[in-house]
């Protein structure tokens, strides 16, 4: 399929439906928040959605995408996905460039089912994070600790340092402006978001340190939803959930800003982005800054060419208008 190239503003071929009342869309139940990150403007969710790419076949091709980061210092895509022939817990993880073309990749063993990772730029390297460790070794599979190493194409991970080692259904995403980190995992039977400053970790002892927020997951959709990817920017939690379809009138994909000071639920929005894909399924969230300094929400969703084609396919949107 041909591959569209990254754009500053992209063609608009996909916007989303109006925003709609916690009524139709169930019960939206605040978490529990404690948290004193400095305010920042948030992403509109009912301004329209725009392509970054669409039908690029990753490294594995008979696997969905899963979850995505941005390198906003060495311009690099990073997107994770269960490798072919696993039992289901083995990743690869595909470096892109800016045209969206897969230039690499590396494969993490036993590692979890990669619903959300992050990468953080040292100089001009990237070190990614990912889960690893998985609890099982097929699709239940969820990571309990997080992975640091350096991405180098074609290689096998080397000097991986592990963080928050025990945990049960780990997983991280990356705040590329504000170099930030934020760690999702069980505690107490719930999920619990906890953010840290890059700055703030001790590599070599394996600790985070002063902690800027922490929050429980809201319950969304009367806890029926299911769970495709996060991301985060400043004083806002997004997340991304749905379910795959083959058709269009089955969309059920939501994007949803949540205030980390707080916990609740600020905007919640049916997306129609990418509604002519073939069997469109939610996958995976990143925020990406361009080289002209336009700092996007990106989501992105799986497709095929045909219902029963057993070849997937990555396509990302974003929305780019803060308030």
């Amino acid at each position: 399929m041909a591959q569209a190239k990254f754009s500053r503003r992209g063609v608009l071929r996909a916007g989303g439906a109006g925003l709609l009342s916690a009524g139709v869309l169930g019960t939206l139940t605040a978490g529990s928040a404690r948290a004193a990150v400095p305010a920042s403007q948030r992403f509109d969710l009912s301004e329209p959605s725009y392509d970054v790419f669409r039908g690029v076949m990753l490294d594995e091709a008979h696997h969905a995408m899963q979850g995505m980061a941005f390198d906003a210092v060495n311009r690099r895509l990073f997107i994770v996905q269960i490798r072919d022939g696993s039992s289901g817990d083995d990743l690869c993880i595909n470096q892109l460039d800016e045209s969206g073309k897969v230039v690499g990749s590396m494969h993490l063993d036993k590692a979890g089912h990669g619903v959300s990772i992050g990468v953080e730029p040292v100089g001009k390297d990237s070190y990614v994070w990912v889960e690893c460790d998985a609890d099982s070794s097929d699709d239940s599979g969820r990571g309990t600790a997080l992975a640091r190493f350096k991405f180098v194409a074609g290689a096998a991970p080397s000097g991986i340092k592990k963080f928050f080692t025990g945990s049960d259904t780990i997983t991280c995403a990356t705040d590329p402006v504000n170099s930030r980190i934020l760690v999702r995992r069980k505690e107490s039977g719930k999920m619990t978001f906890r953010l840290y400053d890059f700055s703030s970790i001790d590599v070599e002892n394996g600790t985070f340190t002063k902690e800027l927020a922490k929050i429980t997951q809201p319950t969304l959709g009367n806890g029926s939803v299911t769970f495709q990817g996060y991301t985060v920017l400043g004083s806002y939690l997004y997340t991304l959930d749905g379910t795959g379809h083959a058709d269009a009138a089955d969309i059920n994909s939501y994007v949803t800003s949540i205030d980390l000071n707080t916990g609740k639920v600020v905007e919640r929005f049916l997306t129609k982005a990418g509604k002519s894909l073939v069997y469109r399924e939610p996958e995976g969230m990143a925020i990406m800054r361009t080289s002209g300094g336009e700092v996007r929400l990106c989501f992105g969703f799986a497709s095929r060419t045909s219902v029963g084609n057993i070849n997937r396919y990555a396509n990302v949107f974003h929305k780019n208008v803060l308030i």
